[in-house]
């Protein structure tokens, strides 16, 4: 699988390479939580998002679909006694209904095959009223970073930028969504919507 063997140098490239964008949205998403928050974090990679959240709320399960990413992740966090980790699909959560308070799903949207699913799975999974955030990296100009990953395996299936992100939570009849821009040589825009 592609992120498991990314999994090994993905650190490095993201720390490297988009610094100022990984920092301000980790950042902005970890002051959207509280201290009784029980969050559910899809996609959680190798814990870039999962370090600034985990101190700040009361529990996290981190999931993702790759062992290999959740095995960094895991190392990164193992000092802290209030995070879980399972191998798990943002499509297919075994979670039971309204399980969490909040649910952050970063940077994967654009790599899944059915996307409406996906959201469909977090807004189950996410109490009536409770947030769920869903940061995306956005493509300005040629869009030559997600090229080069696309060429490398990542497998993305749809490239969004400033307008069209939000365009594509109205299609999926999420009329709610707040927008803010964290900006990076790859910029991210922080979907934030409540369940309804």
């Amino acid at each position: 699988m592609f992120w498991d063997t990314a999994s090994i140098a993905y650190d490095l490239v993201e720390n490297i390479y988009n610094s100022k964008a990984n920092n301000s949205v980790t950042d902005y998403v970890a002051s959207l939580m509280d201290k009784d928050d029980k969050v559910l974090e899809c996609a959680c990679g190798t814990g870039m998002f999962s370090v600034k959240i985990a101190p700040k709320v009361c529990h996290l399960t981190a999931t993702d679909f790759s062992y290999g990413m959740l095995k960094k992740a895991k190392k990164k966090l193992r000092k802290l006694d209030n995070v879980v980790f399972e191998n798990a699909d943002i499509t297919s959560l075994r979670f039971e209904d309204g399980s969490f308070d909040k649910a952050v799903a970063a940077n994967v949207i654009h790599l899944v095959d059915d996307p409406k699913t996906a959201l469909s799975e977090l807004r189950r999974v996410v109490k009536p009223g409770g947030l769920i955030i869903v940061p995306t990296y956005i493509h300005v100009g040629d869009s030559k970073a997600a090229n080069v990953f696309n060429k490398a395996g990542a497998g993305f299936k749809r490239h969004f930028d400033s307008g069209s992100y939000p365009l594509f939570f109205m299609d999926l009849g999420i009329s709610n969504a707040g927008f803010h821009i964290c900006e990076g040589r790859m910029s991210c825009d922080v979907a934030v919507f409540r369940n309804i």
